[in-house]
């Protein structure tokens, strides 16, 4: 079972089957946002009221700390860390836009993709240099 941790905090992002993030859509509304763990997996839930619309960039907050994680990489990836079975980090980029299935998770050496929408982002930092991802 992989973790995922707030790169600002370090504080645990997962509880239980989902990570939890707080979110905010276009009109500024704040609210919880539960994400599939599963690389892959889009999934998600939210509460009724909650409205957001394909398309629409969502911005993601650490719900623990309130820090953005928005990446460095693109201003439509998130950036978290994710802790696999041995304990080692791995970096993990996911799209902001909602609707667009695209995640990268990097262990600084490789990176591995996923979603039909990852072309969208061909150029990935590993290490201090940014490389084509295929």
């Amino acid at each position: 079972m992989h973790d995922f941790l707030c790169p600002k905090c370090e504080g645990y992002l997962r509880v239980g089957e989902n990570i939890i993030f707080k979110v905010k859509n276009n009109k500024k509304q704040s609210a919880l946002l539960l994400l599939s763990p599963q690389i892959g997996n889009y999934t998600s839930h939210k509460h009724r009221t909650f409205e957001i619309e394909t398309g629409e960039p969502l911005e993601y907050y650490c719900p623990l700390c309130n820090t953005s994680l928005i990446s460095d990489i693109h201003k439509n990836l998130a950036h978290v860390l994710m802790l696999d079975e041995t304990g080692v980090s791995h970096h993990v980029y996911f799209s902001l836009i909602v609707g667009e299935h695209s995640t990268f998770e990097t262990d600084g050496d490789s990176v591995h993709i996923a979603g039909e929408d990852a072309g969208r982002y061909t150029y990935f930092k590993i290490g201090d240099k940014f490389r084509k991802y295929f």
